[in-house]
């Protein structure tokens, strides 16, 4: 503001200075060519009254306005000088400009009439047409000119400021977006960490349960839990590393991802979900082929959730998983014998919804629960798009 009020003051002083040379200079008519009154000194009091007034063009444009316009009238009265008319011009501009949003159009329709009836005046007293025109044009350029002008500026500095908060708006959705698509990752980051731990930890934590609870265990019996132990223990810190480096990958997009579990190694993921009173079957049927790299993550990780859950909940007998290569889409099944009690872990119950997310995200189908006396959990993941393409 203190910039503004400052900048103002010197351009009223500079249309002072210009307006006193003009006068000098006398720049200014006369209504009757020999009446030689007003002279120069009474011509500067308008002057002054217009520059007065650029004191206030961008403060307060439409009191400059009220202080202006009874200068003019006065130097019309007296017979116009061009260096008023000018300085005129400004308050005229800054009101339209810097006032109110509907003061532009009334000053327009005002000096349009004003122009207009002087003109005609003019023209009837002089009784010559060119006189209306000469006047005509004068009172356009010096009335009606600055009017049109401030409005041209004024749209197109609103034009500007909508187009600034359309790129603030625009921005912000950006923004959210990232946002979003963060805590996707985050949780696509723990769907993924829960899928590597669960089975490993859940297998080294029963294990180590069973050989504390019997004490009695045969050195055959405590050999093979702990060789179990120390597989899924050396496995899940590969899973680990694994994780470890996709996440560094991913965030510097440097190096070779790491290799993603593949569906060849279910039989070893069947043999470390194996207890002493359940034992467990992979079976593959159709024509295996290429998957895609998201299918085939997917169905793995279906399937070690539920053998995850299988060595946590089974009853003894076997279990069973059956993967189905079809034309359209890869089906697997996991069925297991129902168990009487359940051993409940820390992460017990994010298992089936992360299934039933990874299974909803590539547009298939999943199903778990208990059906003909076993617990049954199937997935349905679709190997191509409608259009023919991966999923």
């Amino acid at each position: 503001m203190r910039f503004t009020t400052r900048q103002d003051a010197l351009l009223a002083v500079a249309a002072l200075a210009g307006g006193l040379l003009l006068l000098s200079a006398h720049g200014y008519s006369a209504w009757e060519p020999d009446d030689p009154w007003p002279g120069t000194g009474w011509r500067v009091l308008p002057l002054l009254g217009v520059c007065a007034a650029m004191l206030f063009r961008r403060t307060s444009p439409m009191a400059g306005l009220a202080v202006a316009t009874p200068a003019m009238v006065a130097d019309i009265v007296m017979s116009p000088s061009l260096g008023t008319m000018l300085v005129y011009t400004d308050a005229l501009y800054a009101s339209s400009l810097y006032g109110p949003r509907r003061m532009a159009e009334r000053l327009l329709a005002v000096t349009v009439a004003v122009t207009v009836l002087l003109a005609g005046g003019v023209g009837l007293w002089a009784s010559a047409w060119e006189a209306t025109v000469i006047i005509g044009g004068v009172a356009g350029m010096t009335w009606v000119g600055p009017v049109l002008t401030a409005m041209v500026v004024r749209e197109h500095r609103n034009r500007a400021e909508l187009e600034r908060q359309r790129a603030e708006q625009l921005a912000r959705l950006a923004e959210l977006d990232r946002r979003n698509a963060v805590a996707d990752e985050r949780a696509r980051m723990a769907r993924e960490l829960h899928d590597v731990v669960a089975n490993h930890l859940s297998a080294v934590a029963l294990h180590s349960s069973a050989v504390l609870r019997l004490p009695d265990l045969d050195r055959e019996g405590v050999r093979q839990a702990m060789s179990v132990i120390r597989e899924n223990s050396v496995q899940g810190l590969a899973e680990m590393r694994r994780m470890i480096g996709l996440l560094r990958e991913e965030r510097d997009g440097t190096g070779d991802p790491p290799a993603a579990p593949r569906l060849a190694d279910l039989e070893r993921l069947a043999e470390r979900a194996a207890r002493p009173d359940l034992s467990v079957g992979v079976k593959v049927t159709g024509t295996a082929r290429e998957l895609p790299a998201a299918v085939e993550l997917a169905a793995y990780r279906i399937v070690q959730e539920s053998l995850t859950n299988v060595l946590k909940h089974a009853g003894p007998g076997r279990a069973e998983v059956l993967v189905e290569h079809r034309p359209d889409r890869l089906c697997v099944t996991v069925e297991s014998p129902l168990g009487a009690e359940r051993t409940e872990l820390p992460g017990a119950g994010s298992g089936l919804i992360g299934m039933r997310e990874r299974a909803s995200i590539l547009r298939g189908t999943f199903t778990a629960g208990p059906e003909d006396g076993c617990w049954r959990v199937r997935a349905e993941l679709p190997t191509t798009t409608p259009d023919g393409g991966d999923p």
